[in-house]
């Protein structure tokens, strides 16, 4: 059994990334207890690496942070599209110019995972970079999309999906693995764009389907009762509102509490938590007294066992936890938010989870409803395999098998 030095890249935004990324070597050190991982990821991602007992590069502290950029770019629950590309741009040359000046030139590692880490794929292809070491690529969605009428948006994204379906026709030599957080059926059965191939069948080709990855074993929180004690939660009906781990989608939460103050004339013991995520400069919600208000939970997966419902924005990571929680749950997509629109939305609509629901068109008082008639209700969807992050653990240690 060999102890190879493994480099994990996380500068996603949110923490559906790392915290799926801290899965996968969970499991890895368990089929390979030599193994050597350390990680260069954003400031909010550190923060649940560090506390996990994780190897952070000290470059790490150097890295741009995606999410001020998404911050900025989200405003009233829907996303421009074309300020959060153009506030990303920097962010995305600065990351790759630290990765390979910084990084890949100091130190030698056999294997690199990166996380959506589009900087490097697209660095080792447009800027002619080179990798001492073969790459595996994690992927939850495949294909971008514009969702507005934006003329400019639309050739944007057409332009990238070309580059990227060119880019990974000749990858055979590029060193670099891809893999999909799902499984093909997930992938939208329709072409990148306008004389480029189908996804599902490029995706078939082209990746390795790992399947959902959860970050705790369902069976230890089938007992709700034990969960509930444990967190100090009484015998009342609890709903669980959350944006994730940053405050994007915040005006929902203030939705959220609206929709408590008129749920409470019916259900007068209700209590509602609030999870509000880092602030990233923002004022907390305003919600009303009774409401608790918390920040960032980094196990917040035990408060959606914990809950009778859930309302949440519509993240893969939240609402895959949700599903295998078996916890009726509502989930707002971000508006022009492409992945959660339709990557997100399609997958929970084929495993027959969740309630979709649209922020513009719900009012407080549609939301309360809602909740009321779904609260503690027994869902009727088919148990989900959460078997990714043993099968991602699987694929990096199937290659550094191969490595000499």
């Amino acid at each position: 059994m060999t102890g190879k030095n493994i480099l994990f890249v996380s500068w996603q935004g949110g923490l559906g990334h790392v915290t799926r990324d801290l899965a996968i070597v969970k499991e890895l050190r368990k089929q390979n207890p030599k193994v050597k991982v350390q990680w260069l990821a954003h400031p909010l991602a550190s923060k649940l690496i560090e506390d996990a007992g994780e190897t952070l590069l000290p470059e790490s502290r150097l890295s741009a942070d995606y999410n001020e950029a998404a911050a900025q770019a989200i405003i009233g629950f829907k996303l421009n599209l074309m300020k959060f590309v153009k506030l990303s741009n920097k962010m995305f040359k600065h990351n790759a110019g630290l990765f390979f000046r910084e990084v890949a030139s100091k130190y030698d590692f056999d294997l690199v995972v990166g996380d959506e880490s589009f900087e490097i794929v697209m660095a080792l292809s447009d800027l002619n970079f080179k990798l001492k070491c073969p790459m595996i690529m994690i992927e939850d969605f495949i294909a971008m999309a514009s969702l507005s009428n934006n003329p400019l948006e639309k050739i944007g994204a057409h332009r990238l999906n070309r580059r990227k379906v060119n880019r990974m026709s000749r990858s055979s030599d590029s060193g670099i693995t891809y893999a999909y957080v799902g499984k093909a059926e997930d992938i939208p059965n329709k072409n990148f764009g306008f004389l480029l191939p189908n996804q599902r069948e490029f995706a078939r080709q082209h990746y390795h389907f790992l399947g959902y990855i959860v970050r705790f074993d369902p069976a230890e929180y089938a007992d709700k009762a034990r969960i509930r004690t444990k967190l100090g939660y009484g015998n009342e009906p609890l709903v669980v509102c959350a944006t994730g781990g940053t405050s994007a989608g915040m005006e929902m939460l203030e939705k959220c509490g609206k929709a408590y103050i008129l749920l409470k004339k019916e259900i007068p013991n209700l209590r509602m938590l609030c999870v509000c995520g880092e602030l990233y400069g923002r004022k907390p919600p305003e919600l009303p007294p009774e409401v608790e208000v918390q920040s960032l939970i980094p196990n917040l997966y035990e408060h959606y066992a914990a809950c009778d419902m859930a309302v949440v924005v519509g993240g893969m990571t939240t609402t895959i936890e949700l599903t295998v929680l078996r916890r009726p749950f509502v989930y707002f997509p971000l508006e022009n938010q492409f992945d959660q629109q339709l990557y997100v939305t399609s997958r929970l609509t084929r495993l027959g989870a969740g309630i979709k629901m649209t922020y513009f068109r719900t009012t407080p008082e549609a939301l309360a409803q809602t909740i009321k008639a779904n609260i503690g209700k027994e869902v009727d969807w088919e148990p989900i395999r959460t078997d990714g992050a043993a099968k991602g653990a699987e694929l990096i240690e199937s290659l550094i098998q191969k490595i000499n």
